[in-house]
């Protein structure tokens, strides 16, 4: 079996991934803490930061492919903490895209609809990268310098994702369904909307990335929805006649981190090589299990 480096194991998109690719992939996930879990995929603990120690742990694996999807992701903590969150989101990413292109291995890195500043959805893989964030601003640098260095690598916008993160990971969805089904009022945005897409299914758009993707692609799903009608959808889904939802507007709210209103995600390009995710409420509908 071909052997696949992934890092960010132990993380909610890390742990799909590993997941949905142990069959196919001799998988090794590199952890910072959390635990990967499975008993097919080698873990390897590694503080990505330290270059040095990424070169050597790159060098012992011998990877064939790599999907890097560790990344300091909370816009807030990266627009507080400029100088720490850019080793993570752009040095380490970097690095890899050399290591690749030097190997003549394909790489997937994964990015964010958050590159784009939410005047003019859906996006296309041709628009203009326009972040208003610290994290949005890094993701971009990240993709420009990755293409240049590895013009071949795959550079995958991810939308909003949900589902099981595994033992050491979690989206949104897990914080928010607890809430609902606690009875506290939860203020949600009628004026911030994204293409939402499951773990799962994000996990699949990549692996296919890995096989038949070079350059930019868009990772969403199939529907524009907003954060508070997707809440709506998750008490539907999941039966939580508890939950208390408030609509509310991005200026009603301060954050470190300014929030582009509309950052949908046009998919057709990947929807072409195949990736077709699941409709909303499906997915939620799958995942009632273990929530």
């Amino acid at each position: 079996m071909r052997r696949l480096l992934i890092t960010g194991a132990g993380g909610f998109l890390g742990w799909n991934l590993c997941r949905e690719l142990a069959e196919s992939w001799e998988v090794v996930g590199t952890i910072r803490s959390a635990p990967v879990d499975l008993d097919s995929v080698r873990s390897v603990a590694l503080d990505l930061t330290d270059l040095a120690r990424l070169r050597q742990v790159f060098r012992e694996v011998r990877p064939e492919g790599v999907i890097h999807a560790a990344a300091a992701s909370r816009p807030d903590y990266c627009q507080l903490h400029p100088s720490e969150s850019a080793r993570v989101n752009v040095d380490v990413p970097i690095l890899l895209a050399g290591l690749c292109a030097d190997a003549g291995i394909p790489l997937v890195f994964t990015s964010s609809d958050l590159v784009f500043d939410g005047r003019n959805p859906p996006y296309r893989e041709e628009d203009p990268v326009s972040p208003v964030s610290v994290y949005g601003e890094q993701k971009a640098k990240a993709e420009a310098e990755i293409l240049r260095r590895h013009p071949s690598a795959a550079v995958c916008r991810m939308a909003l994702m949900f589902g099981d993160g595994g033992p050491g990971g979690a989206s949104f969805l897990q914080p928010m369904v607890r809430s609902m089904r606690g009875g506290k009022a939860l203020k949600l945005f009628v004026d911030e909307v994204r293409t939402p897409v499951g773990g799962r299914d994000a996990a699949m758009g990549l692996a296919l990335a890995l096989e038949s993707a070079s350059g930019l692609l868009h990772l969403g799903g199939a529907e524009r929805i907003s954060r508070y009608d997707l809440g709506r959808l998750i008490a539907d889904v999941l039966g939580i006649g508890e939950a208390v939802l408030i609509p509310s507007r991005q200026d009603e709210v301060s954050t470190p981190a300014p929030r582009p209103p509309d950052v949908s995600l046009d998919s057709s390009k990947a929807r072409r090589l195949g990736f077709h995710p699941k409709p909303l409420h499906e997915a939620l509908r799958d995942l009632r299990a273990v929530l």
